[in-house]
Order: structure tokens, then sequence, then C-alpha cells
């Protein structure tokens, strides 16, 4: 696929995006428009992506960290950056055009290779509109339970994937556990729609 690249979110992008993003969410009730859209970006611009295709905008990645078992409210802008060890997929969107074509799986591919580089223990998701099937086979699992803001609607489920750590060498002994949350959701020492 030499005609696909995917690349850093940029300010001539915002017209192509926000229209995909209406076109695909606004039937559901889900689209959140640009000001939250804008405010997601501002939050975490070097996990922002969009996919070129065949010459065109082919579709979009938000990410950015949140903790974990929370997520953004679609009915409310980002106030600031969140740190964290959990990188939050808010938004995948593929084209119309350009989907069947395997490309959400490479943005999901770059999203955690960015999660992995910056040291991210975990990826997360709501999922909606019946894709946590699709989510499952990219390794993400449901987290049943998880209190979801009302702008998602009933069906919306809450995944994680942990961040795979690339060994390069050999390690004596076994790797630490995952941490796991508190009950209050927090994690110690430290995905929207698709």
């Amino acid at each position: 696929m030499t005609d696909t690249r995917i690349r850093l979110l940029q300010e001539g992008d915002w017209d192509e995006l926000v229209a995909l993003e209406e076109r695909t969410y606004a039937a559901s009730g889900l689209s959140e428009g640009e000001v939250a859209l804008r405010s997601r970006h501002r939050a975490s611009p070097s996990t922002c992506f969009v996919l070129e295709h065949a010459g065109g905008f082919g579709g979009y990645l938000l990410a950015l960290p949140y903790p974990l078992f929370r997520c953004p409210d679609l009915s409310l802008a980002e106030e600031g950056a969140v740190q964290g060890s959990n990188l939050h997929l808010h938004d995948l969107v593929i084209a119309e055009r350009a989907r069947g074509r395997g490309l959400a799986r490479r943005m999901q591919e770059r999203l955690e290779e960015t999660g992995r580089a910056a040291s991210y223990q975990t990826l997360s998701l709501v999922a909606v509109n019946g894709s946590p099937v699709l989510w499952t086979t990219l390794g993400y699992r449901t987290q049943p339970g998880i209190g979801l803001p009302a702008s998602y609607g009933t069906e919306a489920v809450y995944m994680v994937k942990p961040v795979e750590i690339a060994v390069t060498s050999r390690v004596s002994g076994p790797l630490p556990e995952q941490k796991r949350a508190d009950a209050d959701g927090s994690v110690p020492g430290v995905v929207r729609r698709s």
C-alpha cells in the first residue's frame, strides 16, 4: 500500500475530519462537533493521526492520555491535558472509500507503537454502534461495570488492552504483573468510539 500514509493531524485536516465524524456519528446521536474534537487534539497532538489514502483524506484517529476506567464525555470539551499511564483511543474513523482494506488495524498499530514509545501501560476505548467484536479481534477486552457518561448511549462498552512491551534481549525472571486499578478507578504509580 504505497499510496497510504499515516501522519500527525494538521490544521488543514479539520474540515474533512469534522465532516467524516458527522457522517459517521450524527444518525446515532454520537457526533461531538468541532469544538470538542479540537479539544481532544489540543490535549495530546502527538497521539492524533490522519490517514492519507489514494491521494486524499482516508480517516483519522484521536487519542489522549486519560485515567484508566474513565473516558471523555462526548458533550464536553477537554479542559486541559491529563497525564497518566493510560492512552485513550477516543475515535478512529476510516473514510467510506477506504474501508475494507485493513487500514483501521494499521492506524491501531501506529497508536500502539506511539503508546509503547511513550511508556504507556494500557490503551482504552469506548466501543459503540456494535463495534466490540472488532476491538476484541485487535486485543481489547471488555471491562464490565465501568460507568460511562450518558452521552455514549446505553449500548457503549469500555474496553482495555495492555501495551505490549517490545523485548529485545533476554530477561531473567518473570516480568512484573500489570497493576490493577483501585476501586475508584485510579492506577497506583502512575477507548471512545470506534
